[in-house]
């Protein structure tokens, strides 16, 4: 493709994804079960990935729960969760988004999670850019990656994932 630069390729994402699973085991293994809230929709499907990893590797009990959000306008349409935010008290959630840039779509998700009192919050994200213009930072991060503003990640999820920069 013209103009985009390949980030991480299927395998260097699956083995970001299985160094991600690896350090939600190392952090919540005397947990009875953790909650993976992923924001739609390329947040949501590494939550569903991190889930079937842990499935996999762990014992832990695992649930998948989405929220949706306006990326752009985050405050002009209030966030969506798939199931009664009440069912995350006093829980382990860890939120999953693709990207973090500036923090405004996971600070606005996780300042609609907190709403309920949570046993902890964990952030995770594919990849971290640091352009941030929120105060909130990823606490489990598949790759740090030094871009300008004006560049664009994509992260493509499906029978091979990949992100390209453009």
């Amino acid at each position: 493709m013209s103009g985009q630069t390949i980030v991480l390729d299927h395998e260097r994402v699956q083995r970001k994804l299985t160094r991600i699973i690896h350090q939600l085991h190392e952090e919540y293994h005397a947990e009875e079960g953790i909650v993976l809230v992923g924001v739609a929709p390329r947040g949501f499907a590494i939550a569903q990935r991190l889930k079937e990893g842990l499935a996999t590797a762990t014992r832990l009990k695992v649930e998948l729960v989405e929220i949706e959000l306006d990326k752009d306008q985050p405050l002009e349409r209030p966030a969506k969760l798939s199931v009664d935010p009440e069912t995350l008290r006093d829980r382990v959630v860890v939120l999953v988004d693709d990207v973090l840039m500036s923090g405004r779509t996971l600070m606005h998700a996780a300042s609609f999670l907190v709403q309920v009192p949570l046993k902890r919050l964990t952030t995770v994200v594919l990849v971290d850019r640091r352009h941030r213009a929120y105060p909130i930072r990823a606490d489990i991060v598949g790759l740090t990656l030094s871009t300008t503003v004006q560049e664009h990640i994509s992260v493509r999820l499906g029978r091979t994932d990949s992100v390209y920069l453009s």
